[in-house]
């Protein structure tokens, strides 16, 4: 399949769901509901190890709500990271791909029970294959600050992300996820390793932002977004990961800045402490909330919304059914 035919089935999604789709919420914050402890570098992918069932449980649990985009646990998956727990390379490789089955496994599954029901209001949903940032990697909370030190180069993050790529690609997702990209850098780098790797599938890439202005490493949304628009690998670009107020202006700004479809997914407000490892006690939106604004983000120009840390199944059923209602 091509990547013009590939493209083709994200777009086919976005126009089934009424011009925006659906994408899940908080992972770990989710299984942390179920009882999981998940305070480790390797954060949600620990549950690869641990508990895979449960990671497909909740995957579960998103579709019902109403998700048309599962995004996988793999966000804090990677090599170097599990290597780092005494696993060997084919181990951490046999992890990566799990994550990408268990939520393929999920899609599957629950659309066999739904075709078979008349009139049901779901879709056939994509499966994202996540990448976080070398930030997330560190878990020193670099991926806010996009702050990665002189040592790190193009050519580091490139080698860094490759075989996580390579092996997610194999896996079969529908999509690639690049998650709370904090710097113009590592946004070329995921660039042009799609090039390099001539991957066939669409992929979004998300940044984060501490200021709702401008990437976390200060630079310019539209510095980075020149260069990812040159770009026809990428489908979508927005922002994960952020407080839910920056969203309407974020996406007004894109909107100024490229012709790609827009994507949003912020946290509930809630401020992470990259170094203490907890969340600090702040405004955030309730489920109330998100269902007022998903509307207005999609009548700013959103194509594909849900949510990050700290969102549940019901706020992406809350997200889910104004959204319905209002197509």
């Amino acid at each position: 399949m091509g990547i013009e035919r590939a493209t083709a089935l994200l777009e086919d999604l976005i126009e089934k769901a009424g011009g925006c789709a659906v994408v899940d919420g908080g992972f770990a914050t989710q299984l942390e509901r179920h009882g999981a402890v998940i305070n480790d570098p390797l954060w949600s992918a620990l549950c690869l190890i641990k508990d895979p069932d449960l990671i497909k449980r909740v995957h579960l649990e998103y579709l019902e709500a109403g998700a048309d985009i599962l995004v996988t646990s793999s966000y804090q998956a990677t090599i170097p990271g599990f290597l780092s727990r005494g696993l060997s390379i084919e181990d951490g490789e046999l992890l990566l791909e799990k994550s990408v089955k268990l939520a393929v496994e999920a899609r599957d599954k629950f659309w066999d029970v739904m075709k078979r029901i008349p009139e049901h209001s779901y879709n056939r949903a994509l499966v994202a294959a996540s990448i976080g940032s070398y930030g997330a990697y560190l878990a020193d909370g670099s991926e806010y600050s996009g702050c990665y030190g002189p040592d790190v180069n193009l050519d580091k993050l490139k080698d860094f992300h490759r075989r996580r790529l390579q092996v997610l690609v194999e896996a079969g997702p529908d999509l690639l996820a690049f998650e709370t990209i904090p710097n113009k850098l590592e946004a070329q780098a995921c660039v042009e390793l799609l090039e390099e790797e001539n991957v066939k599938i669409p992929s979004w890439i998300c940044f984060s932002s501490v200021d709702g202005e401008n990437a976390p490493s200060g630079e310019s949304f539209k510095d980075c977004l020149d260069m990812i628009n040159k770009s026809n690998k990428v489908s979508a670009v927005g922002i994960n990961c952020a407080p839910p107020h920056f969203i309407q202006g974020l996406i007004q700004k894109f909107k100024e800045l490229t012709e790609k479809a827009i994507i949003v997914y912020p946290n509930s407000g809630e401020v992470w402490d990259g170094r203490a490892k907890r969340w600090l006690p702040s405004e955030c939106f309730d489920d109330d909330k998100f269902e007022l604004f998903a509307t207005r983000w999609r009548d700013s120009g959103a194509k594909l919304i849900g949510g990050c840390c700290r969102t549940t199944p019901s706020t992406i059923r809350a997200i889910s059914k104004v959204l319905k209602e209002s197509s």
